[in-house]
């Protein structure tokens, strides 16, 4: 295996329990580009949320991450086989699948190894899938609140690849030709407790936490917690950007 550094440990059953789902929209507008269902790998997969909807769609997935926290808390799904592995070195066999899917994680890879890879794993006609979100959005107030948080607290303590999120992973170029995607929304209805489960997972917050020995989250929460307004639940919006390359017959 490649070199790795599991960013997400501390937090692996939360990661699971409030990360955002994807919109179905999205994985069925991914199939719709394979020529077969066969198979699809899950790249990265974190808590499976992709590869449980995958699974939804194709006969089997196999949902693959480095991290042995994430994937003992993972979704479970009698159509996902988790197996602990890296992106870069897959271990499947060549032309074995019909969909590759990065699933908010792309930043973490090495690419050129990742590209070969995906490669030599996927069929002739098959795609590359990757996309990933930026930061929520609630209202003008929280999201202004939510800016600062972001930038002004946790600013030094995001690893440098989480630049790469923040453009929408553009400069990255894909090994094939790309589809253009169409307009797909993500959003979900959120209490306050799953705001601050969701931040809890971020990984700025735990290097925070462990280089200062103090949680920035209970100031954060207490300002937005003044504002929070609407009823229990609130309407959160993430910018959603997928990208989908296909590999010529």
């Amino acid at each position: 295996m490649t070199a790795f550094t599991d960013h997400f440990a501390f937090a692996a059953q939360s990661y699971a329990s409030y990360r955002p789902r994807y919109p179905g929209a999205l994985f069925d507008w991914l199939a719709s580009f394979t020529p077969a269902h066969t198979r699809a790998w899950d790249c990265a997969t974190g808590s499976g949320q992709a590869a449980v909807a995958l699974a939804e769609r194709y006969d089997e997935v196999i949902a693959t991450d480095a991290s042995i926290a994430q994937l003992d808390s993972a979704d479970k799904s009698p159509g996902v086989s988790y197996l602990a592995m890296t992106a870069e070195q897959g271990a499947l066999a060549a032309r074995s699948v019909d969909l590759v899917t990065v699933a908010q994680a792309l930043h973490w890879l090495d690419l050129p190894a990742f590209f070969t890879e995906t490669d030599r794993v996927l069929r002739p006609g098959g795609a590359l899938a990757v996309w990933s979100y930026g930061l929520l959005s609630i209202d003008p107030v929280i999201d202004a609140l939510m800016r600062h948080f972001y930038v002004g607290i946790l600013g030094p303590y995001w690893p440098s690849a989480r630049a790469l999120v923040d453009t929408g992973y553009a400069g990255i170029a894909l090994p094939y030709p790309e589809v253009a995607p169409p307009e797909l929304s993500m959003e979900a209805m959120w209490t306050l407790t799953q705001l601050g489960g969701f931040l809890s997972t971020w990984s700025a917050v735990g290097r925070y936490r462990k280089e200062l020995g103090a949680d920035p989250l209970p100031e954060l929460m207490g300002r937005v917690a003044a504002v929070w307004s609407g009823g229990e639940s609130r309407r959160v919006r993430w910018p959603l950007v997928v990208r989908l390359a296909r590999k010529p017959m």
